[in-house]
């Protein structure tokens, strides 16, 4: 800042530097009002569903977490059936959980699997031969 040597440079420089705090202070309360309004619990949560619904793998995540979930409470119900035993349950419950957490880690590995044997099941039952004008299935 400059050095002042009179009252009116001394008014000028005052004047400056109200019309930079008025500016400064509308900005603030600009700056405050959105703050405000980012707070209120509509927003946010039009915030974080926005931001669920934006996410790119979603359906994956969604998918994979269900069938890990899915698969691992088949593995229990194959392995405890209708058994009483503590340890057989015991050991159900620590497969379950071990299957979900595989399939749901690991979800684009059990989507290959699924797409190879299904692929070949199907191919097989609609594979058609002709043989001298003879279908064999």
């Amino acid at each position: 800042m400059q050095n002042i040597n009179s009252a009116s440079e001394l008014t000028n420089a005052i004047q400056l530097l109200e019309i930079e705090q008025e500016f400064k202070g509308q900005l603030l309360k600009e700056q405050l009002h959105l703050t405000f309004e980012s707070f209120k619990p509509v927003n946010i949560l039009k915030g974080t569903f926005k931001s669920i619904i934006t996410s790119p793998n979603l359906i994956d995540n969604i998918i994979g977490t269900s069938v890990g979930i899915a698969t691992g409470y088949l593995s229990k119900k194959i392995v405890v059936g209708a058994s009483s035993s503590i340890i057989r349950k015991l050991l159900g419950s620590v497969l379950q959980i071990g299957v979900t957490n595989s399939v749901s880690n690991h979800p684009e590995a059990i989507k290959l699997l699924g797409q190879y044997i299904f692929k070949h099941i199907f191919s097989k039952k609609n594979h058609i031969e002709k043989v001298d004008n003879y279908e064999i299935k």
